[in-house]
C-alpha cells in the first residue's frame, strides 16, 4: 500500500502533534451564543471518548448529556443545591457561573465514574480522564470549544444521583461544549521537557 505525499505516517503524525498541542481550554463566556452543535456530532465525540484506554475493560465512564431545556435543568440544580449547601462560603460570582454557563454552552456532558471495585479506583479516574481527552481532542478536530470544569456542585455528594451516580461513584465535573467566538484564542505554554523527564540510560 503507498500512501500520497498528503497521508504518509509522517504527514498524519505531524497533523496528530498539531492537534494535542492546540488543544485548549475554552470557557463558555468565549462561546458563540446560540449556536447548537448537531446532536449527531457531540454523539460522534461521545463515542470518541468511550475508546479510551480502560483496565479490566471497566468502561467507568458515565456521561449525562444536557441539551436544549435540559441546560435550564442542570443550571436549576446546582444553583438550588449549592445555595442549600454553600453556608458561609456561598459567593454570589459562583452562583452566577452555575446559572449561566450551562445556557451559554451547545452542550453539557456530566462526567460521572462509575465504581468497579476490582479495579483501583485512581485507575477508573485515570481512565475517564483519558475518556475526555478523547472527547476534547475530537471537539478541537471539529472546530469547536470545549471546556472541563470541576467546580460547582462536582464534589458534593448530594449531587449523585441527579446524574444517575450512587454513593461509591464519582462526579468527575462537567464538559462545556459550543462554537467558539470568531477570533477566539487562547494561549499556553509548557515548561522545557527536561524539567519534566529523567533518563536512564545505561
Amino acid at each position: 500500500m503507498t500512501h500520497s505525499a498528503a497521508t504518509t505516517p509522517a504527514a498524519e503524525a505531524r497533523q496528530i502533534t498539531q492537534l494535542i498541542r492546540g488543544r485548549r481550554s475554552i470557557q463558555p463566556v468565549q462561546f458563540e451564543p446560540g449556536q447548537t452543535i448537531p446532536a449527531e456530532l457531540v454523539r460522534e465525540l461521545l463515542e470518541n471518548a468511550t475508546w479510551a484506554p480502560t483496565h479490566k475493560r471497566t468502561e467507568p465512564w458515565h456521561f449525562v448529556v444536557f441539551a436544549g431545556e435540559g441546560r435550564q435543568k442542570l443550571a436549576d440544580f446546582q444553583a438550588g443545591l449549592y445555595r442549600a449547601t454553600a453556608g458561609e462560603k456561598f459567593q454570589e460570582s459562583k452562583l452566577a457561573k452555575m446559572r449561566n454557563n450551562p445556557l451559554l454552552s451547545s452542550h453539557v456532558i456530566a462526567i460521572g465514574l462509575k465504581r468497579n471495585a476490582e479495579v483501583p479506583v485512581v485507575e477508573e479516574v485515570a481512565a475517564v480522564a483519558c475518556a475526555v481527552q478523547n472527547l476534547h481532542l475530537s471537539a478541537v478536530a471539529h472546530g469547536l470549544a470545549g471546556f472541563w470544569s470541576s467546580g460547582g456542585v462536582t464534589y458534593l455528594p448530594e449531587a449523585k444521583p441527579f446524574f444517575g451516580l450512587g454513593p461509591d461513584d464519582q462526579l468527575l465535573g462537567f464538559f462545556y461544549l459550543g462554537y467558539p467566538k470568531p477570533g477566539t484564542s487562547a494561549r499556553s505554554t509548557r515548561k522545557p521537557l527536561e524539567e519534566k523527564v529523567t533518563w536512564v540510560l545505561d
